[in-house]
């Protein structure tokens, strides 16, 4: 028995996949797209729902490759999954994910607030550096960019599937997280290298062109900077992220 193929690019599943790489196709079906075999397969072991998962046709992969149910594969010619594709270089896989439906929660330990990242590759390197260094909980303000974004689920190199997302006004944010020491990133802050943070705190980081907002920085309970060269101005909202949240940590890094 040799499953069909898809061979038009106007088949009503292949126009709906083509949408989820817009942030109202996505909205509207709940659904974000996994691409690659590498993504894909840790997205399969992570736990999340894969909905269904699109081969193309010279694909060598098979269900049982990649350890889930030969029902949720769909075959399709080469040149349609090229209509549904991101990458510059497919690889003839790529799954709808269900988006996780997180309700607003209190965090465990240290958390990572974003107030406007606007990138979505800030936005995807960011969360992979945080589950690194075990931000497990990362707040997002209304207007940050998509983190389920094809670029920022890239960029994220597999962080989204277990890091824990949760978008929220800054009201809300503020009030969830009352009795959690906020620490904003700032070019007036303290040294983060000679900082003692709070045994657990909410380290915010803010838009790339504008900082943090008024708001986030009224509720802190104190500043951090990284030291810069005088020559340099700032540094990228990512890199800074990544410092700050490893410096911040270091007591529980010490072996």
């Amino acid at each position: 028995f040799k499953k069909m193929v898809i061979t038009s690019k106007n088949n009503p599943l292949i126009k709906e996949t083509a949408s989820l790489k817009d942030k109202k196709g996505r909205k509207a079906l709940g659904l974000f797209l996994v691409e690659g075999i590498k993504l894909t397969t840790e997205c399969i072991r992570s736990g999340l729902i894969v909905e269904r998962v699109l081969l193309s046709e010279n694909c060598p992969l098979s269900a049982q490759d990649l350890g889930i149910s030969p029902e949720k594969i769909v075959r399709v010619k080469e040149d349609v999954f090229l209509a549904i594709s991101d990458e510059k270089t497919p690889q003839g896989v790529l799954c709808r994910v269900e988006i996780p439906k997180q309700n607003l929660c209190d965090p465990s330990e240290s958390c990572l607030i974003l107030d406007g990242v606007a990138d979505p590759g800030n936005m995807g390197a960011i969360i992979r550096t945080a589950n690194a260094a075990g931000y497990k909980s990362i707040y997002l303000t209304p207007d940050c960019t998509d983190p389920y974004s094809p670029k920022s689920v890239r960029a994220s190199m597999s962080g989204i599937f277990s890091t824990k997302i949760y978008v929220a006004s800054r009201e809300e944010l503020l009030k969830k997280l009352q009795g959690v020491p906020v620490l904003v990133a700032d070019m007036s802050g303290k040294n983060v290298f000679t900082y003692a943070p709070p045994p657990a705190f909410a380290l915010v980081i803010g838009n790339e062109a504008n900082g943090v907002s008024e708001q986030m920085r009224s509720a802190a309970y104190d500043s951090v900077k990284i030291p810069m060269d005088s020559a340099q101005e700032s540094l990228n909202a990512a890199v800074a992220a990544g410092i700050l949240m490893y410096l911040l940590k270091r007591e529980s890094f010490k072996v």
